[in-house]
């Protein structure tokens, strides 16, 4: 028996790095796994991949509609929705003056508004349900700003902002709110991902936060975790 049996759970971005990582730990533990990614055919390729139940949906989660779309859908076939992991986002690196708007505009969208429209939509489907637990996969570069960093710090700054009052909205409806903050993850995603390998965190690492604070009592609130690498390369 999983933990999230009988539940019900959510993954965009789902179908590679850290997301494809939460995927294959809650489909572990017995989940309903849904995840999301752009592309049809990338979200039942990965969903085939894990295998286990799991039902990959194209979203596009810059676009309100196609979220809409996604929980109408899930509450017909599914009966709602327990666990959401608002794991989808891009990162564009470059000096702000050469960052074009439609670059700045893709980051947003998707790091911080495509959060919202996920939120909005799973809410009500949570209290229909008794509660849930959403999980915002932010970042340290929430907290630590860097060069050329401009969209994607402003994303993550906001994202951890939106999580704190959310947390504060939803708690008495039984929905509990944590933001994950990992630093250097082994994907191929952001700077220098061709060079982590061995000392990085990987995804099965921020899976096991994810099911940790699942397991947790329903008392307790974890509200953000920061995880970074025991041992980064020295500097200097």
């Amino acid at each position: 028996m999983g933990v999230l049996d009988g539940k019900v759970a959510v993954v965009t971005g789902g179908n590679r790095g850290i997301g494809r990582g939460i995927v294959e730990g809650l489909a572990r533990e017995g989940a309903s796994v849904v995840l999301t990614a752009r592309s049809a055919d990338a979200a039942a390729k990965a969903a085939h991949e894990v295998g286990a139940g799991a039902r990959g949906y194209p979203c596009d989660v810059r676009s309100y509609e196609a979220v809409r779309i996604l929980f109408q859908e899930l509450e017909r076939t599914l009966g709602g929705v327990d666990v959401l992991v608002n794991n989808a986002g891009i990162g564009v690196f470059a000096p702000l003056a050469d960052l074009t708007p439609d670059e700045w505009r893709s980051v947003i969208e998707t790091n911080l508004n495509g959060v919202y429209y996920c939120c909005h939509e799973a809410i009500p489907l949570m209290r229909k349900r008794g509660g849930g637990y959403i999980f915002n996969i932010s970042s340290l570069a929430g907290r630590n700003a860097f060069p050329n960093g401009t969209a994607y710090n402003a994303s993550k700054f906001g994202l951890n902002g939106f999580s704190e009052a959310l947390m504060q909205e939803v708690r008495y409806d039984g929905i509990r709110v944590s933001y994950l903050m990992p630093g250097s993850v082994a994907t191929d995603f952001g700077r220098g991902s061709t060079v982590k390998a061995g000392w990085a965190l990987t995804p099965s690492d921020v899976a096991e936060v994810v099911i940790d604070l699942l397991r947790s009592p329903q008392r307790a609130l974890y509200s953000r975790v920061e995880m970074r690498p025991s041992q980064p390369p020295r500097k200097g």
